[in-house]
């Protein structure tokens, strides 16, 4: 599937070279036909891959689109309140969206196919290295600027006997990261951006695959473990983080 959307980054977290899609990412003006053509690819990957989407709010310099006066989270939210029931793998509806709202980035529901383990970026390097290096399958990782790493897994949010529900406290409580200093897990009732997606900021700012939708989405747990492990490291070399800060993302 990679091979027919563009050129995913290396396994190692950094890319090799500047891809078309990196080309996109950067671009200031208007959309190419063939921009358009290759974001709709890509969008339309990661839907057949199971991820269900809904079209989010897009940068306008460092500032949201959304009409929101002070936007706590710009250009990283659902432009619907009704998000969850809008979010669809349905090609043709996004489709739609893809070419009626060229900016706009999109997001992708967790806790109903897949959930997202989502840690900083110099954590989830190293982790992804230790998880590769051992032969552990790992699915779908993703980029978040130069801040965060998304690693995409099977989800523990939806079973069939719902007395059976596996809560996530790192989920329950995402306003601060007080008791889960750098890991966030994404399950029912939440969301993150799917690549490729753009930033607030000068224009380099993106969302990109490291490793594309079309690896099989691993049970968290296989890579829960070494992740802990390296937000833990990642904390205690950084003591001066600001646990307090504001999770991404915040309800809407």
């Amino acid at each position: 599937m990679g091979d027919g959307i563009g050129r995913y980054r290396g396994t190692e977290g950094r890319p090799s070279r500047e891809s078309r899609l990196a080309q996109w990412l950067r671009r200031r003006g208007g959309n190419t036909d063939a921009e358009d053509s290759q974001r709709e690819d890509l969008l339309l990957a990661a839907a057949a891959a199971g991820l269900p989407l809904a079209p989010a709010a897009h940068p306008v310099g460092y500032r949201c689109s959304c009409e929101r006066i002070g936007c706590p989270t710009p250009a990283t939210h659902p432009i619907s309140f009704a998000w969850q029931t809008q979010s669809t793998t349905d090609r043709a509806q996004i489709q739609r969206w893809a070419q009626g709202q060229p900016e706009a980035n999109f997001i992708t529901a967790t806790g109903m196919v897949h959930d997202v383990l989502d840690v900083p970026l110099e954590a989830g390097r190293g982790a992804l290295a230790r998880l590769l290096e051992r032969g552990i399958d790992v699915g779908p990782v993703a980029e978040v600027g130069e801040d965060r790493m998304l690693f995409f897994t099977a989800t523990r949010g939806t079973p069939e006997d719902e007395d059976e529900w596996w809560p996530c406290a790192l989920d329950c409580h995402p306003e601060t990261m007080d008791e889960h200093p750098g890991l966030r897990w994404h399950c029912r009732g939440s969301y993150v951006l799917v690549p490729p997606a753009r930033l607030p900021g000068d224009g380099d700012l993106a969302v990109a695959w490291v490793r594309g939708p079309e690896h099989p989405l691993p049970d968290p747990l296989t890579l829960l473990e070494t992740l802990t492990d390296a937000c833990a490291k990642y904390a205690g070399e950084n003591e001066d983080i600001d646990h307090h800060a504001a999770a991404w993302p915040l309800g809407r």
